[in-house]
């Protein structure tokens, strides 16, 4: 979304998706003393509340770290989106601490399924519904919306979206509360399955949620859901089959692959520019 508005990769991204673990994991207790714990209600309080400090976070660093340098270079502003990325990441090692940290749990663990080498447990199940239903949500409001037929708007000619009366500000800022509330709703998915959090974690997903988009066609909304089918499946067999050692690789083997064959990537349509 941000790519297809403001032409730029926002690499601070994988960060907000560890702020919005770390968000989870403090105030899991507090909403534990509130709510029934390892309850569904207790960990959609956990999952809404990390959203909204996240789409608050997202918001901020666009007014302050963006915003100023909308008109400047694209590389003015990518380079100012990876100083964002390690002022979090070092910010957050100052306070949270270098030392990885065990996520606590949120909602009842059990079994579902298990047959051959594969099991399958409830946290799995709600991680995959509300991921679905989250990827409905996000489409429902950039086709079925008026903000987000004006994200539309933005992203195919801001000039004349402004001109329409278009608020470019307030349409630039909610596509950053929305990116980044999703990416906490991803932080504390993925801290379900794998509790471990430290203030780094968001380097990896970041990077592979870039190459996700690049392999589904960069700025195309479902060519990033099926870049990420992609390359997470593929990095399950390779774990399974080949070695875990080549899991992280893969990823950017199929960026590079995909960079060499069909760069506009597989859903995405070629540009014609003047020179």
């Amino acid at each position: 979304m941000v790519y297809g508005i403001l032409r730029f990769i926002n690499f601070a991204h994988g960060d907000v998706f560890m702020l919005g673990a770390f968000a989870g994991f403090y105030l899991a207790p507090k909403i534990a003393a509130v709510l029934p714990t390892l309850s569904i209600s207790s960990g959609l309080a956990v999952l809404l509340a990390a959203m909204l400090i996240c789409a608050v976070i997202g918001v901020v660093i666009e007014r302050f770290a963006y915003r100023p340098l909308r008109r400047r270079p694209k590389l003015t502003m990518l380079i100012t989106a990876i100083g964002v990325s390690l002022f979090l990441e070092y910010t957050g090692q100052f306070v949270f601490g270098a030392a990885p940290k065990r996520f606590p749990q949120i909602i009842p663990v059990y079994p579902i399924a298990h047959f051959g080498g594969l099991s399958i447990t409830s946290n799995q199940i709600i991680v995959l519904a509300v991921t679905l239903f989250l990827l409905v949500a996000l489409r429902f409001i950039v086709l079925r919306t008026k903000i987000g037929m004006a994200m539309r708007a933005l992203s195919f000619n801001p000039e004349a979206a402004a001109l329409m009366g278009v608020n470019t500000d307030i349409v630039i800022s909610f596509t950053f509360a929305l990116g980044s509330a999703l990416a906490a709703a991803a932080g504390i998915l993925f801290a379900i399955n794998y509790p471990a959090i430290d203030p780094l974690m968001g380097i990896l997903p970041g990077l592979k949620a870039f190459v996700a988009a690049v392999l589904g066609g960069i700025g195309n909304l479902p060519g990033a859901v099926l870049g990420g089918l992609i390359i997470g499946t593929t990095e399950t067999f390779v774990s399974g089959y080949i070695s875990s050692t080549y899991r992280d690789a893969i990823a950017f083997a199929i960026l590079i692959l995909i960079l060499l064959i069909k760069p506009s990537g597989l859903l995405g349509k070629k540009e014609i520019e003047k020179v």
